[in-house]
């Protein structure tokens, strides 16, 4: 089993939203590196669902991969905001995963707290400059992270 985080702005797409569907894609993810973590997720990783450009960033809860990368449908889509005029059925660019809701944290814990922790040092969330939707996290760090969280 692997080990994840993935951001998402909760105005678009919080953890609110997937505990109300449980299931849902996660799409529109533009940038290649991130794309290719995506293409290594499998069925049952885990991940922690991180809240960015809010208020307070930070992770509020945890998922599961409930299906492995498949084509993002949104890049097809003239109509939809994450279309790719460059993807073409015969050779997609992007890819997404399905992910289930498994539970919400009480509080956020803050990107201010995370970046105290000696533990993440090596964590491209807490490096300076780093812009990633999502990065792969070590168990020695998903540990570390999960001790912290406060659990409902």
């Amino acid at each position: 089993m692997a080990y994840w985080l993935m951001k998402s702005e909760p105005s678009v797409f919080g953890i609110d939203h997937l505990a109300q569907r449980q299931v849902a894609l996660w799409d529109g993810v533009r940038n290649y590196q991130a794309r290719n973590f995506l293409r290594q997720m499998k069925n049952g990783d885990l991940a922690f669902f991180y809240h960015s450009n809010c208020k307070v960033a930070g992770i509020v809860g945890l998922m599961r991969i409930a299906k492995e990368g498949y084509d993002d449908p949104t890049q097809f889509d003239p109509e939809h905001k994450y279309y790719d005029p460059k993807s073409t059925l015969d050779k997609p660019r992007w890819t997404g995963v399905d992910v289930g809701f498994m539970e919400k944290f009480k509080d956020t814990l803050s990107l201010t707290e995370l970046k105290t922790m000696p533990e993440l040092a090596d964590l491209a969330l807490v490096r300076q400059g780093n812009r990633l939707s999502l990065m792969p996290v070590s168990e020695a760090q998903w540990q570390a992270i999960l001790a912290k969280c406060q659990r409902a």
